[in-house]
């Protein structure tokens, strides 16, 4: 088995391990129908990406691959990229102390429609990565890399983070919580950071992209912002 491989199994245990832990130990307890959904259905959906753009692309799942602060660059996307992760933790941990203390149980409904969401939210990314091979987990340019202005990116220039928002507004429901969506209130922040920083770095170093900003109005969701 090659190295490429041993790489995502080993990723793929350890994101799991740390997913289950960051849900289970704060809700002090396995009886915790939500979260086994979420796990089921974040898990599948992953999976079932990695799986098809192994067989169909598999260069940009190494690039995917490349994520987190270490594989920044940069200084600034650096930090961005820490948040992010510590994001992520808290959006799957908070709801999960938030079930053990019933600070603000949801409808069970309301968490079966947001883990449908939470598929939605992939379906997005598949269309988004299918479009646009480039879709790296890190902000770069390749060489030869072209400007994709079809599919969702002729409606918004983000539409990774456009399902990124979507995935992190049906978490904390899919979990049982309502307090924790306002974490999303947090995280826009950084998420503009992010957006504003990598058109930056594009405007200057991908041929033709300040004219796809002419051209595409809006960079997250669309005819809003």
């Amino acid at each position: 088995m090659s190295n490429f491989y041993v790489r995502g199994i080993v990723a793929n245990l350890v994101t799991l391990a740390v997913l289950v832990a960051c849900l289970f130990v704060p809700a002090g307890t396995l009886d915790y129908w939500q979260a086994w959904v979420f796990v089921a259905v974040f898990e599948g959906c992953t999976q079932a990406l990695g799986i098809y753009f192994l067989v169909h692309d598999r260069k940009l799942v190494e690039r995917r691959m490349k994520m987190g602060p270490a594989a920044e660059d940069r200084p600034a996307q650096k930090l961005i990229s820490a948040l992010f992760m510590l994001g992520f933790v808290a959006f799957v941990a908070l709801p999960a102390l938030d079930h053990r203390f019933g600070w603000s149980p949801v409808p069970p409904v309301v968490s079966l429609i947001a883990s449908a969401t939470i598929v939605l939210s992939f379906v997005l990314f598949f269309v988004v990565m299918k479009t646009n091979s480039y879709a790296a987990s890190t902000i770069q340019v390749e060489e030869g890399q072209p400007v994709v202005a079809t599919g969702p990116y002729a409606r918004v220039r983000h539409p990774m983070y456009s399902g990124a928002l979507l995935l992190l507004l049906a978490i904390p429901l899919a979990l049982g919580s309502w307090w924790t969506v306002l974490l999303v209130v947090l995280f826009i922040p950084v998420l503009v950071w992010r957006i504003l920083d990598e058109e930056n770095f594009l405007r200057k170093n991908l041929p033709g992209y300040e004219t796809y900003m002419r051209s595409v109005r809006y960079r997250l969701i669309p005819c809003a912002w």
